[in-house]
């Protein structure tokens, strides 16, 4: 009688036999000559396996100097695309630029055009002093939004106008130069005439995006271009990669990569996607609000925004990956989907802590993170669920 239950690992394949208590085969000889033993049989199956995976390996073996010949190959074409991406970009960075500042300026123009219309409002109440009504300010208010108009005021001295309008009929007239109001009697109390003045919200100072350094537009264009020098050629760069990592990995390993990188590049879209698209717009408002509250006008740097830009998406999408992170952690048996169910409150503050880490320090961006993170929890938890498992030759599934 052999010995069952035994588990044998031939160059990354194992076999398990059925335990003895259940499966024991009796080793006597077969009543028709003709036939092998049972126990002769497995046997000899066994060793055919174990032939089979010998040569099928066998030529693909690999010496250390070679996988370091695979590797810095890898490298040097992903290198070269990256280049080649990179010298791309240069033709298309400065309409990156444009394009990644559109939310800020989208967010200075509402920020200062609701400024206007609540200084305008103020001071159409002051100078009315009750001869228009509610109704006729909101109304005016309105018109000025509408328009996106920007009042400002300025100040005329009476006498220099006054000489301005008689300099000007001696000018029709062909008379004698123009003359001027003598400086003592200029700038004195009550003289100075207030003349309110409109520009286009677009044409306001504040609504541009600075910079402080001679050289920072050149370093934002540069940056610009090697971020989307990047996107450009990350999937030759990810395919080179993968063509050094699958030659060390099984057939059913990398079946598993081809299921889950392209899931992964997926959810660290959405994550992304999600940050540039809808989160932008709350966290910039905030901001904003708070800075009007404290009474700050806010003119930022193209140089902090570029930056800003491109970290909370970037944590956006690495919080993203949480489904296969609990995926990859109950496969190696670190959890289980049970433990998953019973400490759901645990990690939701710890989501939750999360969030407040990849974000900034405003509530909206820190909510707008958490929320989809909860619902990806539990959709990993049913991913645990539903991901079917590797199975052997006897049908029993492989943690």
């Amino acid at each position: 009688m052999i010995e069952h239950g035994a588990l044998s690992r031939e160059r990354g394949v194992r076999t398990t036999l059925r335990s003895p208590a259940r499966h024991s085969v009796p080793c006597t000889p077969s009543p028709l000559l003709l036939l092998p033993a049972p126990c002769t049989l497995l046997a000899a199956i066994a060793a055919v396996h174990r032939q089979y995976n010998e040569d099928l390996f066998e030529s693909t073996k690999m010496t250390f100097g070679e996988h370091l010949d695979e590797l810095r190959l890898a490298l040097i074409k992903s290198i070269l695309a990256f280049v080649i991406g990179v010298l791309i970009a240069l033709i298309f960075a400065g309409p990156l630029v444009d394009y990644v500042q559109t939310p800020l300026k989208t967010a200075l123009k509402n920020y200062y055009g609701q400024l206007a219309e609540r200084q305008y409002r103020n001071e159409l109440m002051q100078e009315s002093g009750g001869n228009l009504s509610a109704e006729e300010i909101a109304q005016a208010t309105k018109r000025l939004g509408e328009q996106q108009l920007v009042p400002e005021d300025r100040y005329l001295d009476r006498l220099e106008l006054e000489e301005l309008l008689k300099n000007i009929e001696k000018q029709r007239a062909g008379k004698a130069s123009p003359s001027a109001p003598a400086p003592a009697n200029l700038m004195r109390p009550g003289e100075l005439v207030k003349l309110r003045l409109y520009h286009p919200l677009d044409d306001d100072p504040r609504v541009r995006v600075i910079g402080l350094r001679v050289e920072e537009p050149f370093v934002v264009y540069l940056k610009a271009a090697v971020m989307l020098g990047a996107v450009l050629a990350s999937p030759f760069i990810f395919y080179f990669i993968w063509q050094f990592v699958a030659a060390g990995l099984y057939p059913h390993e990398q079946r598993y990569v081809h299921i889950f990188l392209p899931f992964s590049v997926a959810l660290f879209l959405a994550g992304a996607a999600l940050a540039f698209f809808g989160v932008f717009r709350f966290v910039l408002r905030f901001f904003f609000a708070f800075s009007g509250y404290m009474g700050i006008d806010l003119q930022p740097r193209i140089t902090d925004w570029l930056s800003f830009v491109l970290i909370l998406p970037v944590g956006f999408g690495i919080a993203f990956q949480l489904p296969l992170v609990m995926l990859f952690l109950e496969r190696i048996g670190i959890f289980t989907i049970r433990s998953y169910l019973s400490s759901w409150r645990i990690s939701v503050l710890a989501i939750a802590f999360l969030a407040m880490i990849l974000t900034p320090s405003d509530p909206y961006s820190m909510m707008l993170m958490m929320s989809p993170l909860i619902a990806l929890y539990f959709f990993g938890i049913m991913l645990c669920r539903w991901m079917p498992r590797r199975a052997t030759e006897f049908g029993e599934a492989i943690d």
